[in-house]
Formats: structure tokens, sequence, C-alpha cells
């Protein structure tokens, strides 16, 4: 574990330290779109964000590879190797796209090709987990189809998701701790090895998250871009890829002693993919949305909208702030969830749990204009939004106003005056009638 923290640190700190000078670079390439219709943002901000990213992941690798345990994964498979070249592929299919702007069909074209890539080089589906049947093999055809589709789908989930300040910064990172969780009990819990390389990919994904996430918070300052963006749905799908279809069943009844426990614990991949997809739920869901409601229309699915579940979260009342941690909850509610479910010995106390959290979620959901006070006591400590709003005529009144009426009847010599008052001081100091 502590091999895995000295990554997560070291790619969290490069990625952090390397953005401010992205930034400026960015600014100084002109990568500054000018606000669109369907943006949130008032004021064009610097993108290329993925170009500190993509430094932080170099820098995690290549930390790893010097470590005792970890750079076992490197000698045991190609899984890192084709990792950096579909990473490096869709990283400057990004820029490209930040910079200049490319076509959706020559982007979908670059996601197959980096996706196929890594294909070649191994990163595949072998088996599928098949519940009261057990692995059942596919060919290398069928493999390509199932990873290729598996990497465009996420790629172009993550990059939905990617029209508020830090949420899909946000949510990518509560899917790889999810991912890294059961991907470090299969390792170490049932020592599988094939599933180490899953377990640093997730590491790697959080500690870009983290990094980036300092800049990228509400305001932000910078944005991941396309750059940013496809290449953390490419590593999501690399981890997931890399470890379904690569787990025997027959490892882990050794280990538990009955089929039935095997079962359980391989829940969310025992349905094919389906962790992979439970991280993703929520960008899963606002794709197809997204492409029903479309083509519905008649337009294209890739043609941009302001409708986006991220969207409509403003559109109710929630703030920019609520809106975001509304969709990390429920990121974290269906992820972790999957999980526990995998865990824990009994489902009933986790079915209780989710729907309780479940029914807050809801209440959090359908209250978007609630606003909690502070006690007085702790309001000079808390946001202004935070803060008890002083009731009475004078409670509309800026402090600039307040100030100018009370000067306005000290000259009168009858204390505060009233904005009739006031008004009537300003007219005959300017000659009005």
């Amino acid at each position: 574990m502590r091999e895995y923290l000295l990554v997560l640190f070291c790619t969290a700190a490069v990625t952090y330290l390397l953005t401010g000078p992205v930034r400026k670079f960015a600014i100084a390439a002109g990568a500054m779109p000018p606000v669109r219709a369907r943006d949130v943002h008032r004021e064009p901000t610097p993108r290329l964000g993925g170009i500190a990213m993509f430094g932080g992941l170099c820098a995690g690798i290549l930390v790893a590879s010097q470590l005792d345990n970890l750079g076992k994964v490197f000698s045991q498979g190609t899984d890192i190797r084709a990792l950096l070249s579909g990473a490096g592929i869709m990283f400057l299919l990004g820029v490209l796209d930040d910079k200049w702007g490319v076509d959706a069909l020559v982007k979908l074209g670059g996601q197959m090709i980096a996706a196929g890539v890594m294909v070649w080089q191994g990163v595949t589906v072998i088996t599928l987990p098949v519940p009261g049947v057990g692995p059942v093999a596919v060919s290398p055809t069928q493999g390509m189809v199932i990873s290729v589709t598996l990497v465009v789908v996420m790629v172009n989930a993550v990059n939905f998701i990617d029209g508020l300040d830090g949420l899909a910064g946000g949510m990518v990172c509560i899917a790889a701790m999810a991912f890294f969780l059961y991907s470090y009990r299969l390792w170490y819990g049932y020592t599988i090895s094939d599933a180490a390389p899953a377990v640093l990919f997730s590491v790697l994904l959080i500690g870009m998250c983290l990094g980036f996430l300092a800049h990228n918070m509400h305001p932000a300052r910078i944005f991941m871009g396309d750059s940013g963006s496809m290449m953390l749905g490419l590593m999501l799908a690399v981890a997931a890829i890399s470890i379904t279809g690569r787990v025997d069943p027959d490892l882990i009844s050794s280990e538990t002693g009955s089929q039935t426990a095997t079962v359980h614990t391989l829940v969310p991949i025992y349905i094919p993919l389906l962790l992979p997809l439970t991280v993703i739920a929520l960008p899963l869901a606002d794709l197809l949305l997204a492409v029903v409601r479309r083509t519905w229309a008649g337009q294209s699915p890739f043609a941009a909208d302001k409708r986006h579940l991220h969207h409509r979260l403003l559109q109710v009342g929630h703030s920019h702030s609520r809106a975001v941690l509304i969709m990390y909850f429920w990121a974290a509610l269906i992820a972790f969830g999957s999980v526990a479910f995998s865990v824990t010995n009994t489902g009933r106390a986790v079915v209780l749990t989710l729907a309780g959290l479940c029914l807050v979620g809801m209440v959090v959901l359908l209250t978007p204009r609630f606003r909690p006070r502070a006690p007085r006591a702790v309001q000079s400590f808390v946001p202004p939004r935070y803060r008890r709003r002083q009731t009475g005529p004078m409670a509309e009144l800026s402090a600039k106003d307040k100030q100018l009426l009370g000067e306005a009847g000290e000259d009168q010599g009858t204390g505060p005056a009233t904005g009739s008052t006031a008004m009537g001081n300003r007219d005959a100091a300017t000659g009005r009638r």
C-alpha cells in the first residue's frame, strides 16, 4: 500500500505543479475558445489541462517502474505499454481539438484507432464470466469489438459530462477509487496477479484527478478540455478491460470454498463489465439520453446542446457547486454500492443503506432553493450565501446605500435618512424639482 500511496502522491503533485505553467501556455497559444450558448461559464477559460494530466501520468508510471513490487507489473505483461500508446494518441487528438477543433467523425475515428492500438498490444477481453456457466471464451474478433466499443463508450461518456467546473475530474476520481478497492481486493485478497495492472491504473487516475481538481473546482482557472477528458475515459476503460475476462473464478473458489461465495464475490464482473459500467452509470445514462434525444429530434447524435443532466440541475434552481456535489453523490452511491455488495456477506444491509442514502439524495435533489443558514456566532467564518439575511426595509439595501442614507440623515441633523429623504436631498443638490 505504501508504494501505491507514493505513486498517487507523485502523480498528483506533478499534475498540480504542471497545471499552472500549462494554463499560461494555453493562454499564450490562444486555446481559449469564446463562450458558447451551451456553456455555463461567463468568461473565456483556457483549456489544454490534459497536458498537465499526461505529465502526471508519465511521472507516476516512471516512479512505479522503479519500485520493488510495482516494478513487477511492467515485466509481467504489456498493459503499461499499451496504456501509454493509447493515452498518447488520445492526448494528441484532444490537443488538436482543444486548439483548432476536430470534426466529430474524425474524433470518433481517432478514438477507435487508439483503442485498436491497445487491442493489438494485448489489452482485450479474452473471456466473459457468465453466471452458472463460468468463463466463456470469445474469439479474437469478438474480443476486439467488445474492447473497442467499451473504450469508445467510456471516452465519450466522460467527455459528455465535462460541462461544469470539477465535474468530470471528480466523477472519474470517484469511479477510480471504487475500482481501486475492488481490484486491490482481488489482487491481495485472492492473490490474483492479473488484477495488478488495474490497481496501478486506478491509482494513476486518482492522482491525475486530484492534482488537477485543485485548479478546476468552481470557479475554474483552467479546463481539462478533450485532451484530458478523453484520456481519463480511455484509462478507465483500460482498467476495466485489463481485469474483466482475465479473472479465473476457480482461483477464487479455492479461497472461498464454495461456488456460491465465488459468485457473490464476482458480482460486479459476473455480469460482463457490470462494475466498469456502474462506476460511470451517470455519464453513460447522460450519453444514451443525449443520443436518443438528438436522434428523435432529427439532429446528429454529436450535435451539442444544453440539456445534459448537469444543465438540468442548474435549470431547476441548483447552484453550480451544489449541482456538482449532487452528481458526485449519486456517482459514489452507485459505484461504491456495487463494490460493497460484493464485499459483505449479506446484501440486505447494503440494500437498506443504499435505500436510505437514495432517500437523502432525492430530498436534496428536490429542494434546489433550500440554503442552510449558519448560526450568528459563526457567520463571519462561512461563505456569504450561508449567512442569515437581515430583515426589514434596510435589508434590501447594500452597504454603500446604507452609508449614503446615513450621511444624508446626519446632514439634516435628524438621524439616518429614509430612501425618500435621501432622494429629495439629492434632487435639491442637483437643482431638480
